[in-house]
């Protein structure tokens, strides 16, 4: 089994807004899918994974998973670990998570620690989202008695470009490894069911008119001016909020970029302002643009549309979900809220499987340099998720 990496001596933890910190030990853990997942998620964590480059630890979760496993169909595509059960079980129930992190802040390896009194671990992907990948393959290796058949899913490429996203190839090349009743992303939720996810769309639009010096402005026409209008109308718009399933979901429309000007003596001639739209998912793709450009109809704006991904309904009704806020209800979980911010639960969904993010950390940490997720929090999801893939069927 590979070893993680503990180098030096304990020291402080940077983590401004949290109080006193004392970090009391580190040490060096293996990669053993029996082991209590905190220990599984700080080897994990110690493997450097950032995104395009995931063979080490894909090459680990492999053969840890063939090592330390009964019962499971195993395969590789590229940095994409696969696994699934053939139990003839009346349910399937997805396990995805990423293995991929943002680049290192000088987080890695791990450290445990107390904040505010409260034992945590730190370090990079802590939080998003290798704490949730070690409660899927400890699970994996201990659960004996499942209720549903399991596929789980380990990928690459999640945190850059979707072209490089894992769940993409699987997707062209291996669909039926993405089939099932339920699919549960381990994205951090802080213990709640945060279920679907909201789409988002970017919108460019643009302004013209006509250069001149600005010392004799009155012979130009100032594309920046021209923009006025449209940030007027961001201002003054009123966010639709959408109850789905018992999920409110927030609409948001923001200006994200505004650009415009060649030099500090020129009226410029052109000026453009992208503008991000937070739907929720009872919209599709093409109705989210439609309102979008009602929103500015009449302008005498351009009107490009740069990025769009759909969003993800809740499909808490489908009875894998219900019994899975069941099992976490059992457990004194958070609860089911809605998912603000877009998640890969949208591949699963424009499959027509329901699909949630779960597990465990902070989402508000994920990608900081003082990352880090409290140890009670991926005993928790274990359990709850323990429950639930044992018994949630029965």
């Amino acid at each position: 089994m590979a070893r993680g990496l503990c180098d030096g001596p304990p020291g402080p933890i940077p983590a401004p807004g949290h109080g006193v910190v004392r970090a009391y030990y580190c040490r060096d853990v293996t990669l053993d899918l029996r082991a209590d997942p905190v220990q599984l998620t700080a080897a994990l964590v110690d493997v450097p994974s950032v995104s395009r480059d995931e063979a080490a630890i894909a090459d680990l979760v492999e053969q840890a998973l063939r090592d330390q496993t009964t019962g499971f169909e195993i395969k590789r595509h590229g940095n994409v670990v696969l696994a699934r059960t053939n139990l003839g079980l009346p349910t399937r129930v997805i396990l995805a998570g990423h293995l991929d992190t943002v680049p290192i802040a000088d987080n890695v390896p791990s450290r445990s620690a107390e904040v505010d009194g409260e034992p945590v671990l730190f370090g990079c992907g802590t939080v998003d989202m290798k704490s949730g990948d070690a409660v899927f393959l400890h699970l994996a290796a201990t659960i004996t008695d499942p209720a549903h058949d399991l596929t789980l899913i380990f990928y690459d490429g999640e945190e850059i470009a979707a072209e490089f996203n894992g769940l993409n190839h699987i997707e062209r090349d291996m669909p039926e490894w993405l089939d099932g009743d339920l699919a549960v992303l381990g994205e951090p939720s802080g213990g709640w069911i945060e279920a679907g996810c909201q789409g988002t769309l970017r919108v460019r639009l643009s302004t013209s008119g006509v250069r001149a010096h600005s010392a004799r402005a009155w012979l130009g026409e100032n594309a920046i001016h021209a923009l006025a209008p449209v940030l007027e109308r961001l201002a003054a718009y009123q966010a639709r909020q959408v109850d789905i399933d018992g999920c409110v979901y927030r609409e948001g429309l923001s200006a994200v970029r505004v650009s415009g000007g060649v030099a500090g003596n020129v009226v410029p001639d052109v000026a453009e302002v992208d503008v991000n739209f937070r739907y929720a998912p009872d919209r599709t793709v093409e109705q989210a643009i439609a309102h979008v450009r009602e929103v500015f109809d009449g302008l005498d704006v351009g009107f490009r549309v740069t990025d769009s991904s759909p969003g993800a309904l809740p499909g808490l009704t489908a009875p894998a979900a219900r019994s899975l806020i069941d099992s976490v209800n059992a457990h004194g979980g958070g609860g089911v809220r809605a998912k603000y911010g877009w998640t890969d639960v949208s591949r699963f969904a424009a499959r027509g499987i329901p699909a949630v993010n779960f597990g465990p950390g902070d989402p508000n940490l994920a990608h900081k340099r003082d990352e880090h997720v409290p140890l009670s929090q991926i005993t928790a999801v274990t359990a709850m998720l323990r429950t639930y893939l044992t018994a949630g069927a029965q």
